[in-house]
């Protein structure tokens, strides 16, 4: 009879003898079948979460949780990036490029919008959710006088593009205080709403914060905006593909937002989503046609690109549907309870998340009283190879932990065992 950890070790020989021999993720997908139970208890299953780990080729020897800055991508996305660029150099990439490799852009196109919940014709594929959020932020009109508005730890890129606006054009950006955190949409909701005047034309709301992984009520914000005549810019970079959500269902006019983080997707790949009907009113970063003022596709125009990393999109998305978007967002919530739950049995241990899932999902802070987060972020990666984030902006301050789907347990505990020790001894 094979005990549990000797089974576990099987399992982790016939999973990687699987990865190997799977082409594909839909064929792994497909030969290692449903956990079964609810996402609740499928969270909770080791030995299926052991075998999808095996999907990344990430070095074992430091622990990576960091992942909400930019997550490494699973052995069958890389490869079809790869299989994509090596295709380009092999017959003449002028050909291959724009006669090729770009019709078959709408095939990506028409699987996200499809996994995501909107109509393709409104999907631009773009490198990132700066991208994206700046074609809005200097594509939609804005003039003298006009005011945005924006949290107080909404992304700093994002407030610098607003703050270039400001010295160019004599726009005015509005900070709206925020709690860290917040357990009140209602309260955030009036926050905002409090703050619109006859000049507002604009608000950028965070769908989950940066600094700490607040879920912010997104699609309130946007119904609200079009109550107003207000357009609503949603910055979704930590979101997609992290929660159980569409952009479809927060029924907005702009979302933004990367595909290297939660999806992982090759690095430089990122969507913008525009409502239809709005499309003709933003101006394209890079020059595009009068033709195209209707045409999502003007907002892909950068130039000669390689089209590998955004083909390599659809694996990604195949590895997404095959675990479930449910199944997944409950994992990454099981996993930060492992490390938040005993570390704030401390009295010194401050967490500037929520941990209620109407709040948060994979992403926390906490904070140690008494000790400079940036001072701990270093040790932890100089003397552990533990690889987090330090945040001090927006009000907020302390370390970030996001661990991923190919996080195991055992690199959790010890996290919680150094951070533990740190505690107790100090940075020794």
């Amino acid at each position: 009879m094979i005990g549990t950890q000797s089974r576990r070790g099987f399992l982790a020989g016939v999973a990687g003898a699987a990865v190997g021999a799977h082409a594909t993720a839909g064929e792994f997908l497909s030969w290692l079948g449903e956990p079964g139970g609810s996402a609740e208890d499928a969270a909770r299953n080791e030995d299926y979460w052991s075998e999808i780990a095996r999907a990344f080729t990430v070095d074992r020897s430091v622990i990576n949780l960091n992942n909400g800055g930019v997550s490494p991508s699973p052995r069958w996305v890389q490869e079809a990036m790869k299989r994509h660029l090596d295709y380009a150099n092999t017959m003449p990439p002028a050909r291959v490029l724009w006669s090729v490799q770009k019709p078959q852009l709408e095939g990506v196109r028409d699987r996200l919008a499809g996994v995501f919940g909107v109509d393709a014709e409104e999907l631009a594929i773009t490198r990132n959710a700066s991208e994206g959020l700046e074609i809005l932020q200097f594509g939609l009109p804005l003039g003298a006088g006009d005011e945005v508005l924006c949290a107080s730890f909404d992304y700093p890129r994002m407030m610098e593009t607003f703050r270039q606006r400001e010295r160019r054009d004599g726009i005015r950006l509005v900070e709206v205080e925020m709690p860290v955190p917040a357990e009140d949409d209602d309260e955030v909701v009036r926050r905002y709403a409090d703050a619109i005047t006859p000049r507002t034309r604009m608000i950028l709301v965070s769908h989950v914060v940066f600094v700490n992984g607040q879920i912010m009520p997104a699609a309130r914000i946007a119904a609200l905006g079009r109550e107003r005549e207000i357009s609503v810019l949603v910055d979704g970079a930590h979101a997609l593909a992290h929660m159980d959500f569409t952009i479809g269902d927060l029924d907005c006019d702009f979302y933004a937002t990367s595909l290297h983080k939660w999806l992982f997707a090759p690095h430089g790949t990122g969507l913008l989503y525009i409502r239809r009907e709005r499309i003709p009113e933003v101006w394209s970063l890079m020059a595009s046609a009068k033709t195209q003022d209707g045409d999502i596709r003007k907002f892909e125009e950068i130039g000669t690109h390689p089209y590998a990393n955004s083909l390599a999109i659809a694996e990604a998305l195949t590895f997404y549907e095959g675990i479930g978007a449910a199944r997944k967002a409950a994992r990454l919530r099981f996993l930060k309870t492992l490390w938040a739950d005993p570390l704030v049995e401390s009295d010194r241990v401050v967490l500037r998340t929520s941990m209620d899932p109407r709040f948060s999902c994979g992403i926390a802070t906490f904070e140690i009283d008494g000790l400079e987060s940036g001072e701990l972020v270093g040790y932890l990666w100089r003397e552990h190879r533990i690889l987090t984030t330090s945040v001090a902006y927006g009000g907020v301050t302390g370390v970030r932990v996001s661990p991923s789907v190919y996080t195991t347990p055992g690199e959790i505990d010890r996290f919680v065992g150094v951070v533990e020790g740190v505690i107790r001894d100090g940075l020794t």
